[in-house]
C-alpha cells in the first residue's frame, strides 16, 4: 500500500513538471552552435575582399608584364626589319667605293682632251664621244643602285657631303659657296659614300640661315 502511494506521488510530480511553461530565450542569450554573428560575417567579408584585391593586383602585374613583353617583341621585330633594310640598302657600299676610281678616270680622260684638238682630229673626237658615252652609262648604273653623284658647284658648303681642300677670296658670292669641285662625291641613298673635294669661298656676305657648321679652314 505504501509502494502504490509512492508511485502515485511521483507521477503527479512529473505531470506538474510537464505543465510548467518553458522560458523564452532573451535577446542577450548566446547564439546556438553553427550560427554566425554579424562581427564574424564582417570579418569573413573583409578576408574575402582582401583575397580579391590580392588576386586583382597579381592579375594587373601579369597583364603589365605581358604588355611589356609584347612591346619589347615588337621593338625587336622593328629593329630587325630596319637592320635588314639597311643591310640591303648599303650592301654594295664596299663594291661601290672600289669602282669610284673608274668614274674618276673617265672624267680625267674627258677633261684631258683640249677642245681645239677635236677640230683637226675626227678620230680623237670619236674616241672622246665613246668615253663620254661610257661615263654616262657608268653614272646610270650607279643611279640604278641608289648611288648619286655630288657635284655641288655654286651650292652652299655642306660638311656632311663636301670636304674643303681650299678657301678662296671672293666677295661676289655668299661666304661658304662651293666655287670649284676637284673631285665629285657620291651618296648612297642618304649616306655619304665619298665627300666631294671642293674649293670654298670666303670674304663674301653670309648665307641666310646658314648652317651652324662653318666652313673649315683650308686644308
Amino acid at each position: 500500500m505504501c509502494a502504490s502511494g509512492s508511485h502515485q506521488s511521483q507521477a503527479k510530480r512529473n505531470m506538474s513538471d510537464e505543465n510548467k511553461p518553458v522560458d523564452e530565450p532573451t535577446a542577450d542569450a548566446a547564439p546556438e552552435h553553427g550560427e554566425v554573428t554579424p562581427e564574424q560575417l564582417k570579418a569573413m567579408v573583409a578576408a574575402l575582399q582582401g583575397e580579391i584585391d590580392n588576386k586583382s593586383a597579381e592579375l594587373a602585374a601579369k597583364q603589365d608584364a605581358y604588355l611589356r613583353a609584347v612591346a619589347e617583341t615588337e621593338n625587336v621585330r622593328r629593329r630587325l626589319e630596319r637592320e635588314k633594310e639597311e643591310t640591303a640598302k648599303y650592301a654594295i657600299s664596299k663594291f661601290a667605293k672600289d669602282i669610284l676610281t673608274v668614274g674618276d678616270n673617265f672624267q680625267r680622260a674627258i677633261a684631258a682632251v683640249p677642245k681645239d684638238a677635236l677640230e683637226g682630229d675626227p678620230a680623237l673626237g670619236a674616241l672622246l664621244d665613246g668615253v663620254v658615252l661610257a661615263e654616262r652609262d657608268y653614272r646610270g648604273a650607279l643611279e640604278r643602285h641608289g648611288i648619286a653623284v655630288v657635284d655641288p658647284v655654286g651650292q652652299p658648303f655642306n660638311p656632311h657631303h663636301h670636304q674643303a681642300v681650299m678657301e678662296q677670296e671672293n666677295p661676289d658670292v655668299p661666304n661658304g659657296t662651293v666655287l670649284q669641285v676637284f673631285q665629285v662625291g657620291y651618296l648612297i641613298d642618304d649616306r655619304c659614300l665619298r665627300p666631294a673635294m671642293v674649293v670654298v669661298s670666303k670674304g663674301g656676305p653670309k648665307i641666310a640661315k646658314q648652317d651652324a657648321n662653318e666652313p673649315p679652314s683650308a686644308a
